[in-house]
């Protein structure tokens, strides 16, 4: 009997001592061979993990399974196609470092009005993470240097192609109004109670008092202001409707150029703004928005290439997908 036992014991341990390499090859298989570099089903699921969570939250179709196998598909060919891409840019020697993937990052958040913090946030609430970002952003620079090193001589966007476009898009150059402004701002720390609230009230307010007495509205922009533009003497540039804080907006389109405001009150703080020039709404001549037509054409010329640029890379790389 004890004999029996142990065999059974013997060969139960045998099974599985031999399903652990099988099930350690199933959750980390390689998915696509590319020349000589391989994709793991770990990097394939670790990649795509923000993407399933977005598919998850927010998609509430029935054939939701379907939508997640197409997406993984997809997202894998996106994979191959990157490090086709990296591949590349080794043998041509196009590099890509850290402070140009931050740069590009860092006008993101100046152009969205955002800090640093409201962005991780966001991405957070994507299912997203910084380093997924820089990894798409590197990705994107890396295909932009390669294309143009690749392609960019050969595209030409004529002056007829630039008038078509305008002509056929004029609805897309029709100016908006908007100010130029000069801002002084007091920025309300967080979780300040009335008393820091009226002291930052007090202050605004004698700082216009000493600006309508005649002392210079940049002089006080410097000494004062905790604003992004404080350092160019508070001038934020033109603003069009729909752009900037509501209760600013309200106050900026109402003003002539050269007046300045009363203190204005906002979620971010106290404001005093100085309007120093107006323009009005009205179709933008060709003129102006030539070279943004041609960057426009350049790029959708470009996308048409990456197309055909990839296709015969792959065609002459060894690739292989085994999902």
């Amino acid at each position: 009997m004890d004999f029996y036992r142990k065999i059974r014991l013997i060969i139960f341990l045998s099974i599985m001592l031999l399903s652990l390499p099988v099930y350690a090859r199933i959750v980390d298989k390689i998915v696509a061979v590319v020349n000589d570099e391989i994709i793991t089903l770990y990097e394939l699921n670790l990649a795509f993990e923000p993407y399933l969570k977005n598919i998850e939250n927010t998609y509430k179709g029935q054939d939701k399974d379907d939508l997640i196998i197409q997406s993984r598909e997809t997202f894998l060919q996106r994979l191959v196609d990157n490090l086709l891409i990296e591949q590349e840019a080794k043998k041509t020697g196009v590099i890509v470092k850290e402070e140009d993937v931050m740069g590009v990052i860092q006008e993101t958040l100046t152009r969205q009005h955002l800090s640093m913090q409201d962005f991780l946030k966001n991405l957070a609430a994507e299912g997203s993470t910084i380093e997924a970002v820089k990894k798409d952003i590197r990705s994107q620079i890396v295909r932009t240097r390669l294309l143009r090193r690749e392609v960019k001589d050969k595209i030409i966007v004529s002056d007829s192609e630039i008038g078509a476009y305008y002509n056929e898009h004029r609805e897309e150059y029709e100016g908006q109004e908007s100010v130029r402004m000069k801002q002084i701002l007091l920025p309300r720390p967080s979780g300040a109670d009335k008393n820091v609230e009226n002291k930052l009230r007090n202050e605004a307010l004698r700082l216009r008092d000493r600006i309508m007495k005649g002392e210079s509205f940049d002089l006080l922009v410097a000494q004062h202001s905790k604003g992004p533009a404080a350092s160019h003497g508070g001038d934020v540039g033109f603003i069009e409707k729909g752009t900037i804080i509501r209760e600013v907006e309200a106050v900026a389109f109402g003003l002539s150029v050269g007046q300045v405001s009363e203190v204005i009150e906002s979620s971010v703080g106290f404001h005093i703004i100085k309007v120093v020039d107006k323009k009005g709404a009205g179709l933008k001549p060709i003129a102006v928005v030539r070279e943004e037509i041609k960057a426009k054409l350049e790029e959708e010329k470009l996308d048409k290439k990456f197309g055909e640029w990839i296709a015969s890379v792959r065609a002459r790389s060894h690739v292989e997908i085994k999902l």
